[in-house]
């Protein structure tokens, strides 16, 4: 079974939150496999669901503390599910072979037998009492029945057990420790971001007064530079030993006879 896809992982962020993110796809995929994996004959289902098991096992592993208990419980109980279902996919497996195997020596012990009758109009059973490989596949249809009757067995102890996580809530506790730690995460984000604008903001603000106080003295300078220069002794006015402007029209005849009379 292909593993889901988990979205939105990000090599700089901490640990816990991709771990939540991993955690919740991986449970997501658990889930997923029922009611259909409680059904008897599901077997690719539960085969999945043993799969699924693992993967969230493998994770808690390695991230449960970022979760508390809740996250360590249902580590040890993803491992006794990969378990249980484990034993059930051996039965799985094994019976087909056994049944394989059993077909394969009765195919000889029927070759075996007819060579051994010969031209004989009909068979003699006592032929097949003798068979050759008699005793391995009787063992094997023993083998067989006990694979069959343990699988049941496993069946109903998979059931029991899924009930009962069920009952305890242990999938769910699992759930609300993981959005619990992403909406401190989230939260301390926010936090993180409104502290670095406020910092921006009195940075900027701390500019602005150093640039006015700046502006300020070097006014404040210009002025008494201004004032030094008037105030220096020797230094003349810049309208100081100006001359009056003198008319360049020639006096008239009776000013004239008056300044001569």
């Amino acid at each position: 079974m292909k593993a889901r896809p988990v979205k939105k992982l990000d090599p700089a962020a901490p640990l816990g939150e991709n771990a939540s993110r991993i955690i919740k796809v991986r449970m997501d995929e658990l889930l997923s496999f029922t009611p259909r994996a409680l059904e008897r004959d599901q077997v690719t289902a539960q085969h999945d669901m043993r799969i699924a098991a693992k993967r969230l096992r493998y994770v808690l592993e390695s991230t449960a503390f970022c979760f508390g208990k809740p996250a360590d419980t249902a580590r040890r109980r993803a491992r006794d599910l990969q378990d249980i279902l484990g034993e059930m996919h051996d039965c799985d497996v094994m019976l087909p072979r056994v049944r394989e195997q059993i077909e394969d020596l009765q195919r000889q012990d029927a070759e075996a037998v007819r060579t051994k009758a010969g031209q004989t109009p009909d068979l003699d059973p006592r032929l097949a009492a003798r068979a050759p490989n008699r005793t391995a596949y009787r063992g094997l249809d023993v083998l067989s029945v006990y694979l069959r009757a343990r699988r049941e067995l496993l069946f109903d102890r998979f059931v029991a057990f899924w009930e009962r996580q069920e009952e305890t809530g242990t999938w769910v506790r699992l759930e609300r420790a993981v959005d619990a730690y992403m909406r401190k995460a989230r939260e301390a984000r926010r936090a993180a971001k409104q502290a670095a604008k406020a910092e921006r903001a009195a940075a900027e603000a701390e500019r602005a007064h150093r640039e006015a106080t700046e502006r300020a003295e070097r006014a404040r300078a210009e002025r008494e530079r201004a004032k030094a220069e008037l105030t220096e002794p020797g230094r003349k006015r810049p309208d100081a030993g100006r001359d009056r402007p003198t008319s360049d029209r020639p006096a008239s005849p009776r000013a004239s006879r008056r300044r001569g009379g």
